[in-house]
């Protein structure tokens, strides 16, 4: 069994800044102040991205964290309008669908998400570009821990708990933009594949460990070759 569990803002899509924007929107309208616009979003999950924008206005923790569950809420509200903006075109990234379709049909494989947005961002940008969040069988979100180290292993335990599978080691393949994403599943021995179609460049994320890495996810059988082949040993 394979759970290939993708990352999204940067790897499946981008959504031409809307979800930046409803960021900043939201903090300004719950905690008066929006955050500075040159902070770095890639690669983090949204409660830590909050918590990052507010401390360099300078709001202490228990102010912020006080304040946490209205914020995500009001974003999730100003995400919507953002992402219906006809300004702006969120869109998927070239070979994620076929990619998609390529693993569905595979035995043995589940497809999840593993990703810094909370669960209802996460579903409201699939959405927008057109890829049904119900593709995904199992997810760990920003929603469920601040931290991105911990979600490969939330992701893991709610495989077993909905549906009773179990995977290990690099049986567990997260597919991502950023040297997070290559990073966050290490100390389960995941297997961490590249995509440079964020912030990060192809040499860039084999230097932070990336099993392969891909300019785009295009090329569906380099990819599927990546994700299937056999442990490259001790």
């Amino acid at each position: 069994m394979k759970l290939v569990l993708f990352d999204i803002d940067g790897t499946v899509l981008l959504s031409d800044g809307a979800g930046k924007r409803a960021v900043h929107r939201a903090l300004a309208d719950v905690y008066g102040s929006p955050g500075p616009s040159d902070h770095r979003f890639d690669g983090k999950t949204d409660p830590q991205i909050v918590r990052e924008l507010l401390r360099r206005d300078g709001h202490r923790d228990d102010h912020i964290d006080g304040h946490m569950p209205r914020a995500l809420s009001r974003y999730v509200e100003v995400l919507a309008e953002e992402l219906g903006d006809p300004a702006y075109t969120p869109r998927a990234l070239p070979g994620v669908v076929a990619l998609l379709d390529a693993l569905e049909e595979r035995p043995g494989v589940i497809v999840g998400l593993l990703t810094g947005n909370i669960e209802e961002g996460a579903r409201a940008k699939l959405a927008a570009v057109g890829i049904d969040p119900d593709r995904f069988a199992v997810g760990a979100y920003g929603s469920d821990h601040e931290q991105r180290s911990e979600l490969p292993s939330i992701a893991r335990q709610r495989l077993h708990d909905t549906r009773g599978d179990r995977v290990t080691g690099e049986d567990i393949v997260i597919i991502g933009d950023t040297p997070s994403d290559i990073e966050c599943g290490r100390s389960l021995g995941v297997r961490a594949i590249g995509v440079a179609t964020g912030h990060y460049s192809v040499s860039q994320l084999l230097a932070c460990g990336a099993f392969a890495a891909f300019a785009d996810l295009s090329n569906t059988a380099g990819v599927l070759e990546a994700i299937f082949a056999p442990p490259s040993g001790p």
